[in-house]
């Protein structure tokens, strides 16, 4: 499942030095805006502490860690929704992304240039959410241009419905509000898909701060990470055990980025299952509430088409046993169907038909 996570926000932010550190691939990083036109994309493998325990435990000769794609987009600047900058080109690389993290500049430093010459992250955020808006607000305007009317003409009550609809999603971008936090059912959400809004996009904030304040924001709100890019771009350049002893001395549990990460992967509403055995240990990705034949699926198209069964065990219930034999003898693997739904960690194995 290949999925991309775009990184945007107004010019020296941040947003190059945090993708450096996250992907450790080298990007040309220089104080002036737009140094970064064309878009830099690195994979990066999803933190996962289960997949260490089983390959220990299974002595698996291969631990495959399930991926996203993170996307550094040129920074967006007042007025890009008009083609200031180099809005539409910016723009279009962001409707290509499955979700937005915006880095918000939350740091100062007189050598280092603002575009709006001050620090207010909060501020910077309206920027990006209004250039966002207007946008989509572009696309709907243009969409919905004599459709009503059409409609009526015709005594299409469906395609009436939908113009109705484009009216109603109109309104809400004009009070500068995103697509996201308008009402509406799924069949209405699926029947507006097309439109491919940049604000029905999860959307998730990064707060890159200076390295001396870390500890301040030692906690996050779900949608909020507190970061030091410097910090992050200081530990990507050390061995694994030095960069341990490091995030120990700031008092940190874990990196930022293995947070921000994390927080991604949960805001594009994703999942994994486990398989395991001597040959590899490995994540595969799905949507939340995918059925057992779907999770098949994404080993491979034939594991969906002739699906049978599922053998599936619990991650604590296989670390509780010790093994899949001894699940196995104390009752522990169970035998579900085309209508199970597959939970974050479940261990499965899968049976099906040529």
């Amino acid at each position: 499942m290949s999925l991309a996570v775009g990184i945007v926000g107004l010019p020296n932010v941040g947003k190059s030095t945090l993708f450096k550190a996250l992907t450790k691939k080298q990007v040309d990083i220089a104080n002036y805006p737009f140094c970064t036109i064309d878009p830099n994309v690195g994979v990066v493998a999803v933190p996962d502490e289960r997949l260490e325990v089983l390959t220990k435990l299974n002595n698996s000769a291969k631990t495959i860690y399930t991926t996203i794609e993170f996307v550094d987009i040129a920074g967006l600047v007042k007025g890009a929704s008009l083609g200031e900058g180099l809005g539409n080109k910016f723009l279009s690389h962001i409707r290509e992304v499955d979700a937005i993290v915006q880095v918000l500049r939350n740091f100062s430093d007189k050598n280092i240039i603002h575009v709006q010459d001050r620090v207010d992250p909060e501020a910077d955020k309206e920027i990006i959410n209004l250039e966002l808006i207007l946008a989509d607000l572009a696309t709907v305007t243009k969409r919905c241009e004599g459709g009503i009317k059409t409609a009526q003409a015709n005594k299409d009550a469906k395609l009436l419905a939908y113009y109705q609809l484009l009216e109603k999603l109109k309104q809400h971008l004009e009070a500068g509000l995103l697509a996201q936090t308008l009402d509406l059912t799924e069949e209405e959400k699926l029947a507006l898909k097309d439109l491919q809004l940049l604000t029905f996009k999860p959307q998730f904030y990064v707060y890159n701060i200076a390295e001396e304040d870390i500890k301040n924001f030692a906690t996050h709100r779900p949608n909020d990470l507190y970061i030091s890019a410097k910090i992050e771009a200081e530990l990507s350049e050390l061995e694994p055990a030095e960069a341990k002893n490091y995030l120990q001395e700031l008092g940190l549990a874990q990196s930022g980025l293995d947070q921000l990460i994390k927080v991604a992967y949960q805001n594009l509403d994703l999942i994994t299952f486990l398989t395991t055995g001597t040959d590899e240990t490995r994540a595969w990705t799905i949507k939340r509430g995918s059925k057992a034949p779907q999770a098949a699926g994404a080993i491979h198209t034939d594991f969906e088409r002739g699906f049978i069964r599922a053998e599936v065990i619990a991650y604590a219930d296989f670390i509780k046993a010790g093994s899949e034999l001894k699940a196995k003898e104390l009752g522990l693997m169970r035998l579900e169907g085309k209508d199970y739904v597959v939970q974050d960690g479940d261990i499965c194995n899968f049976r099906f038909s040529v």
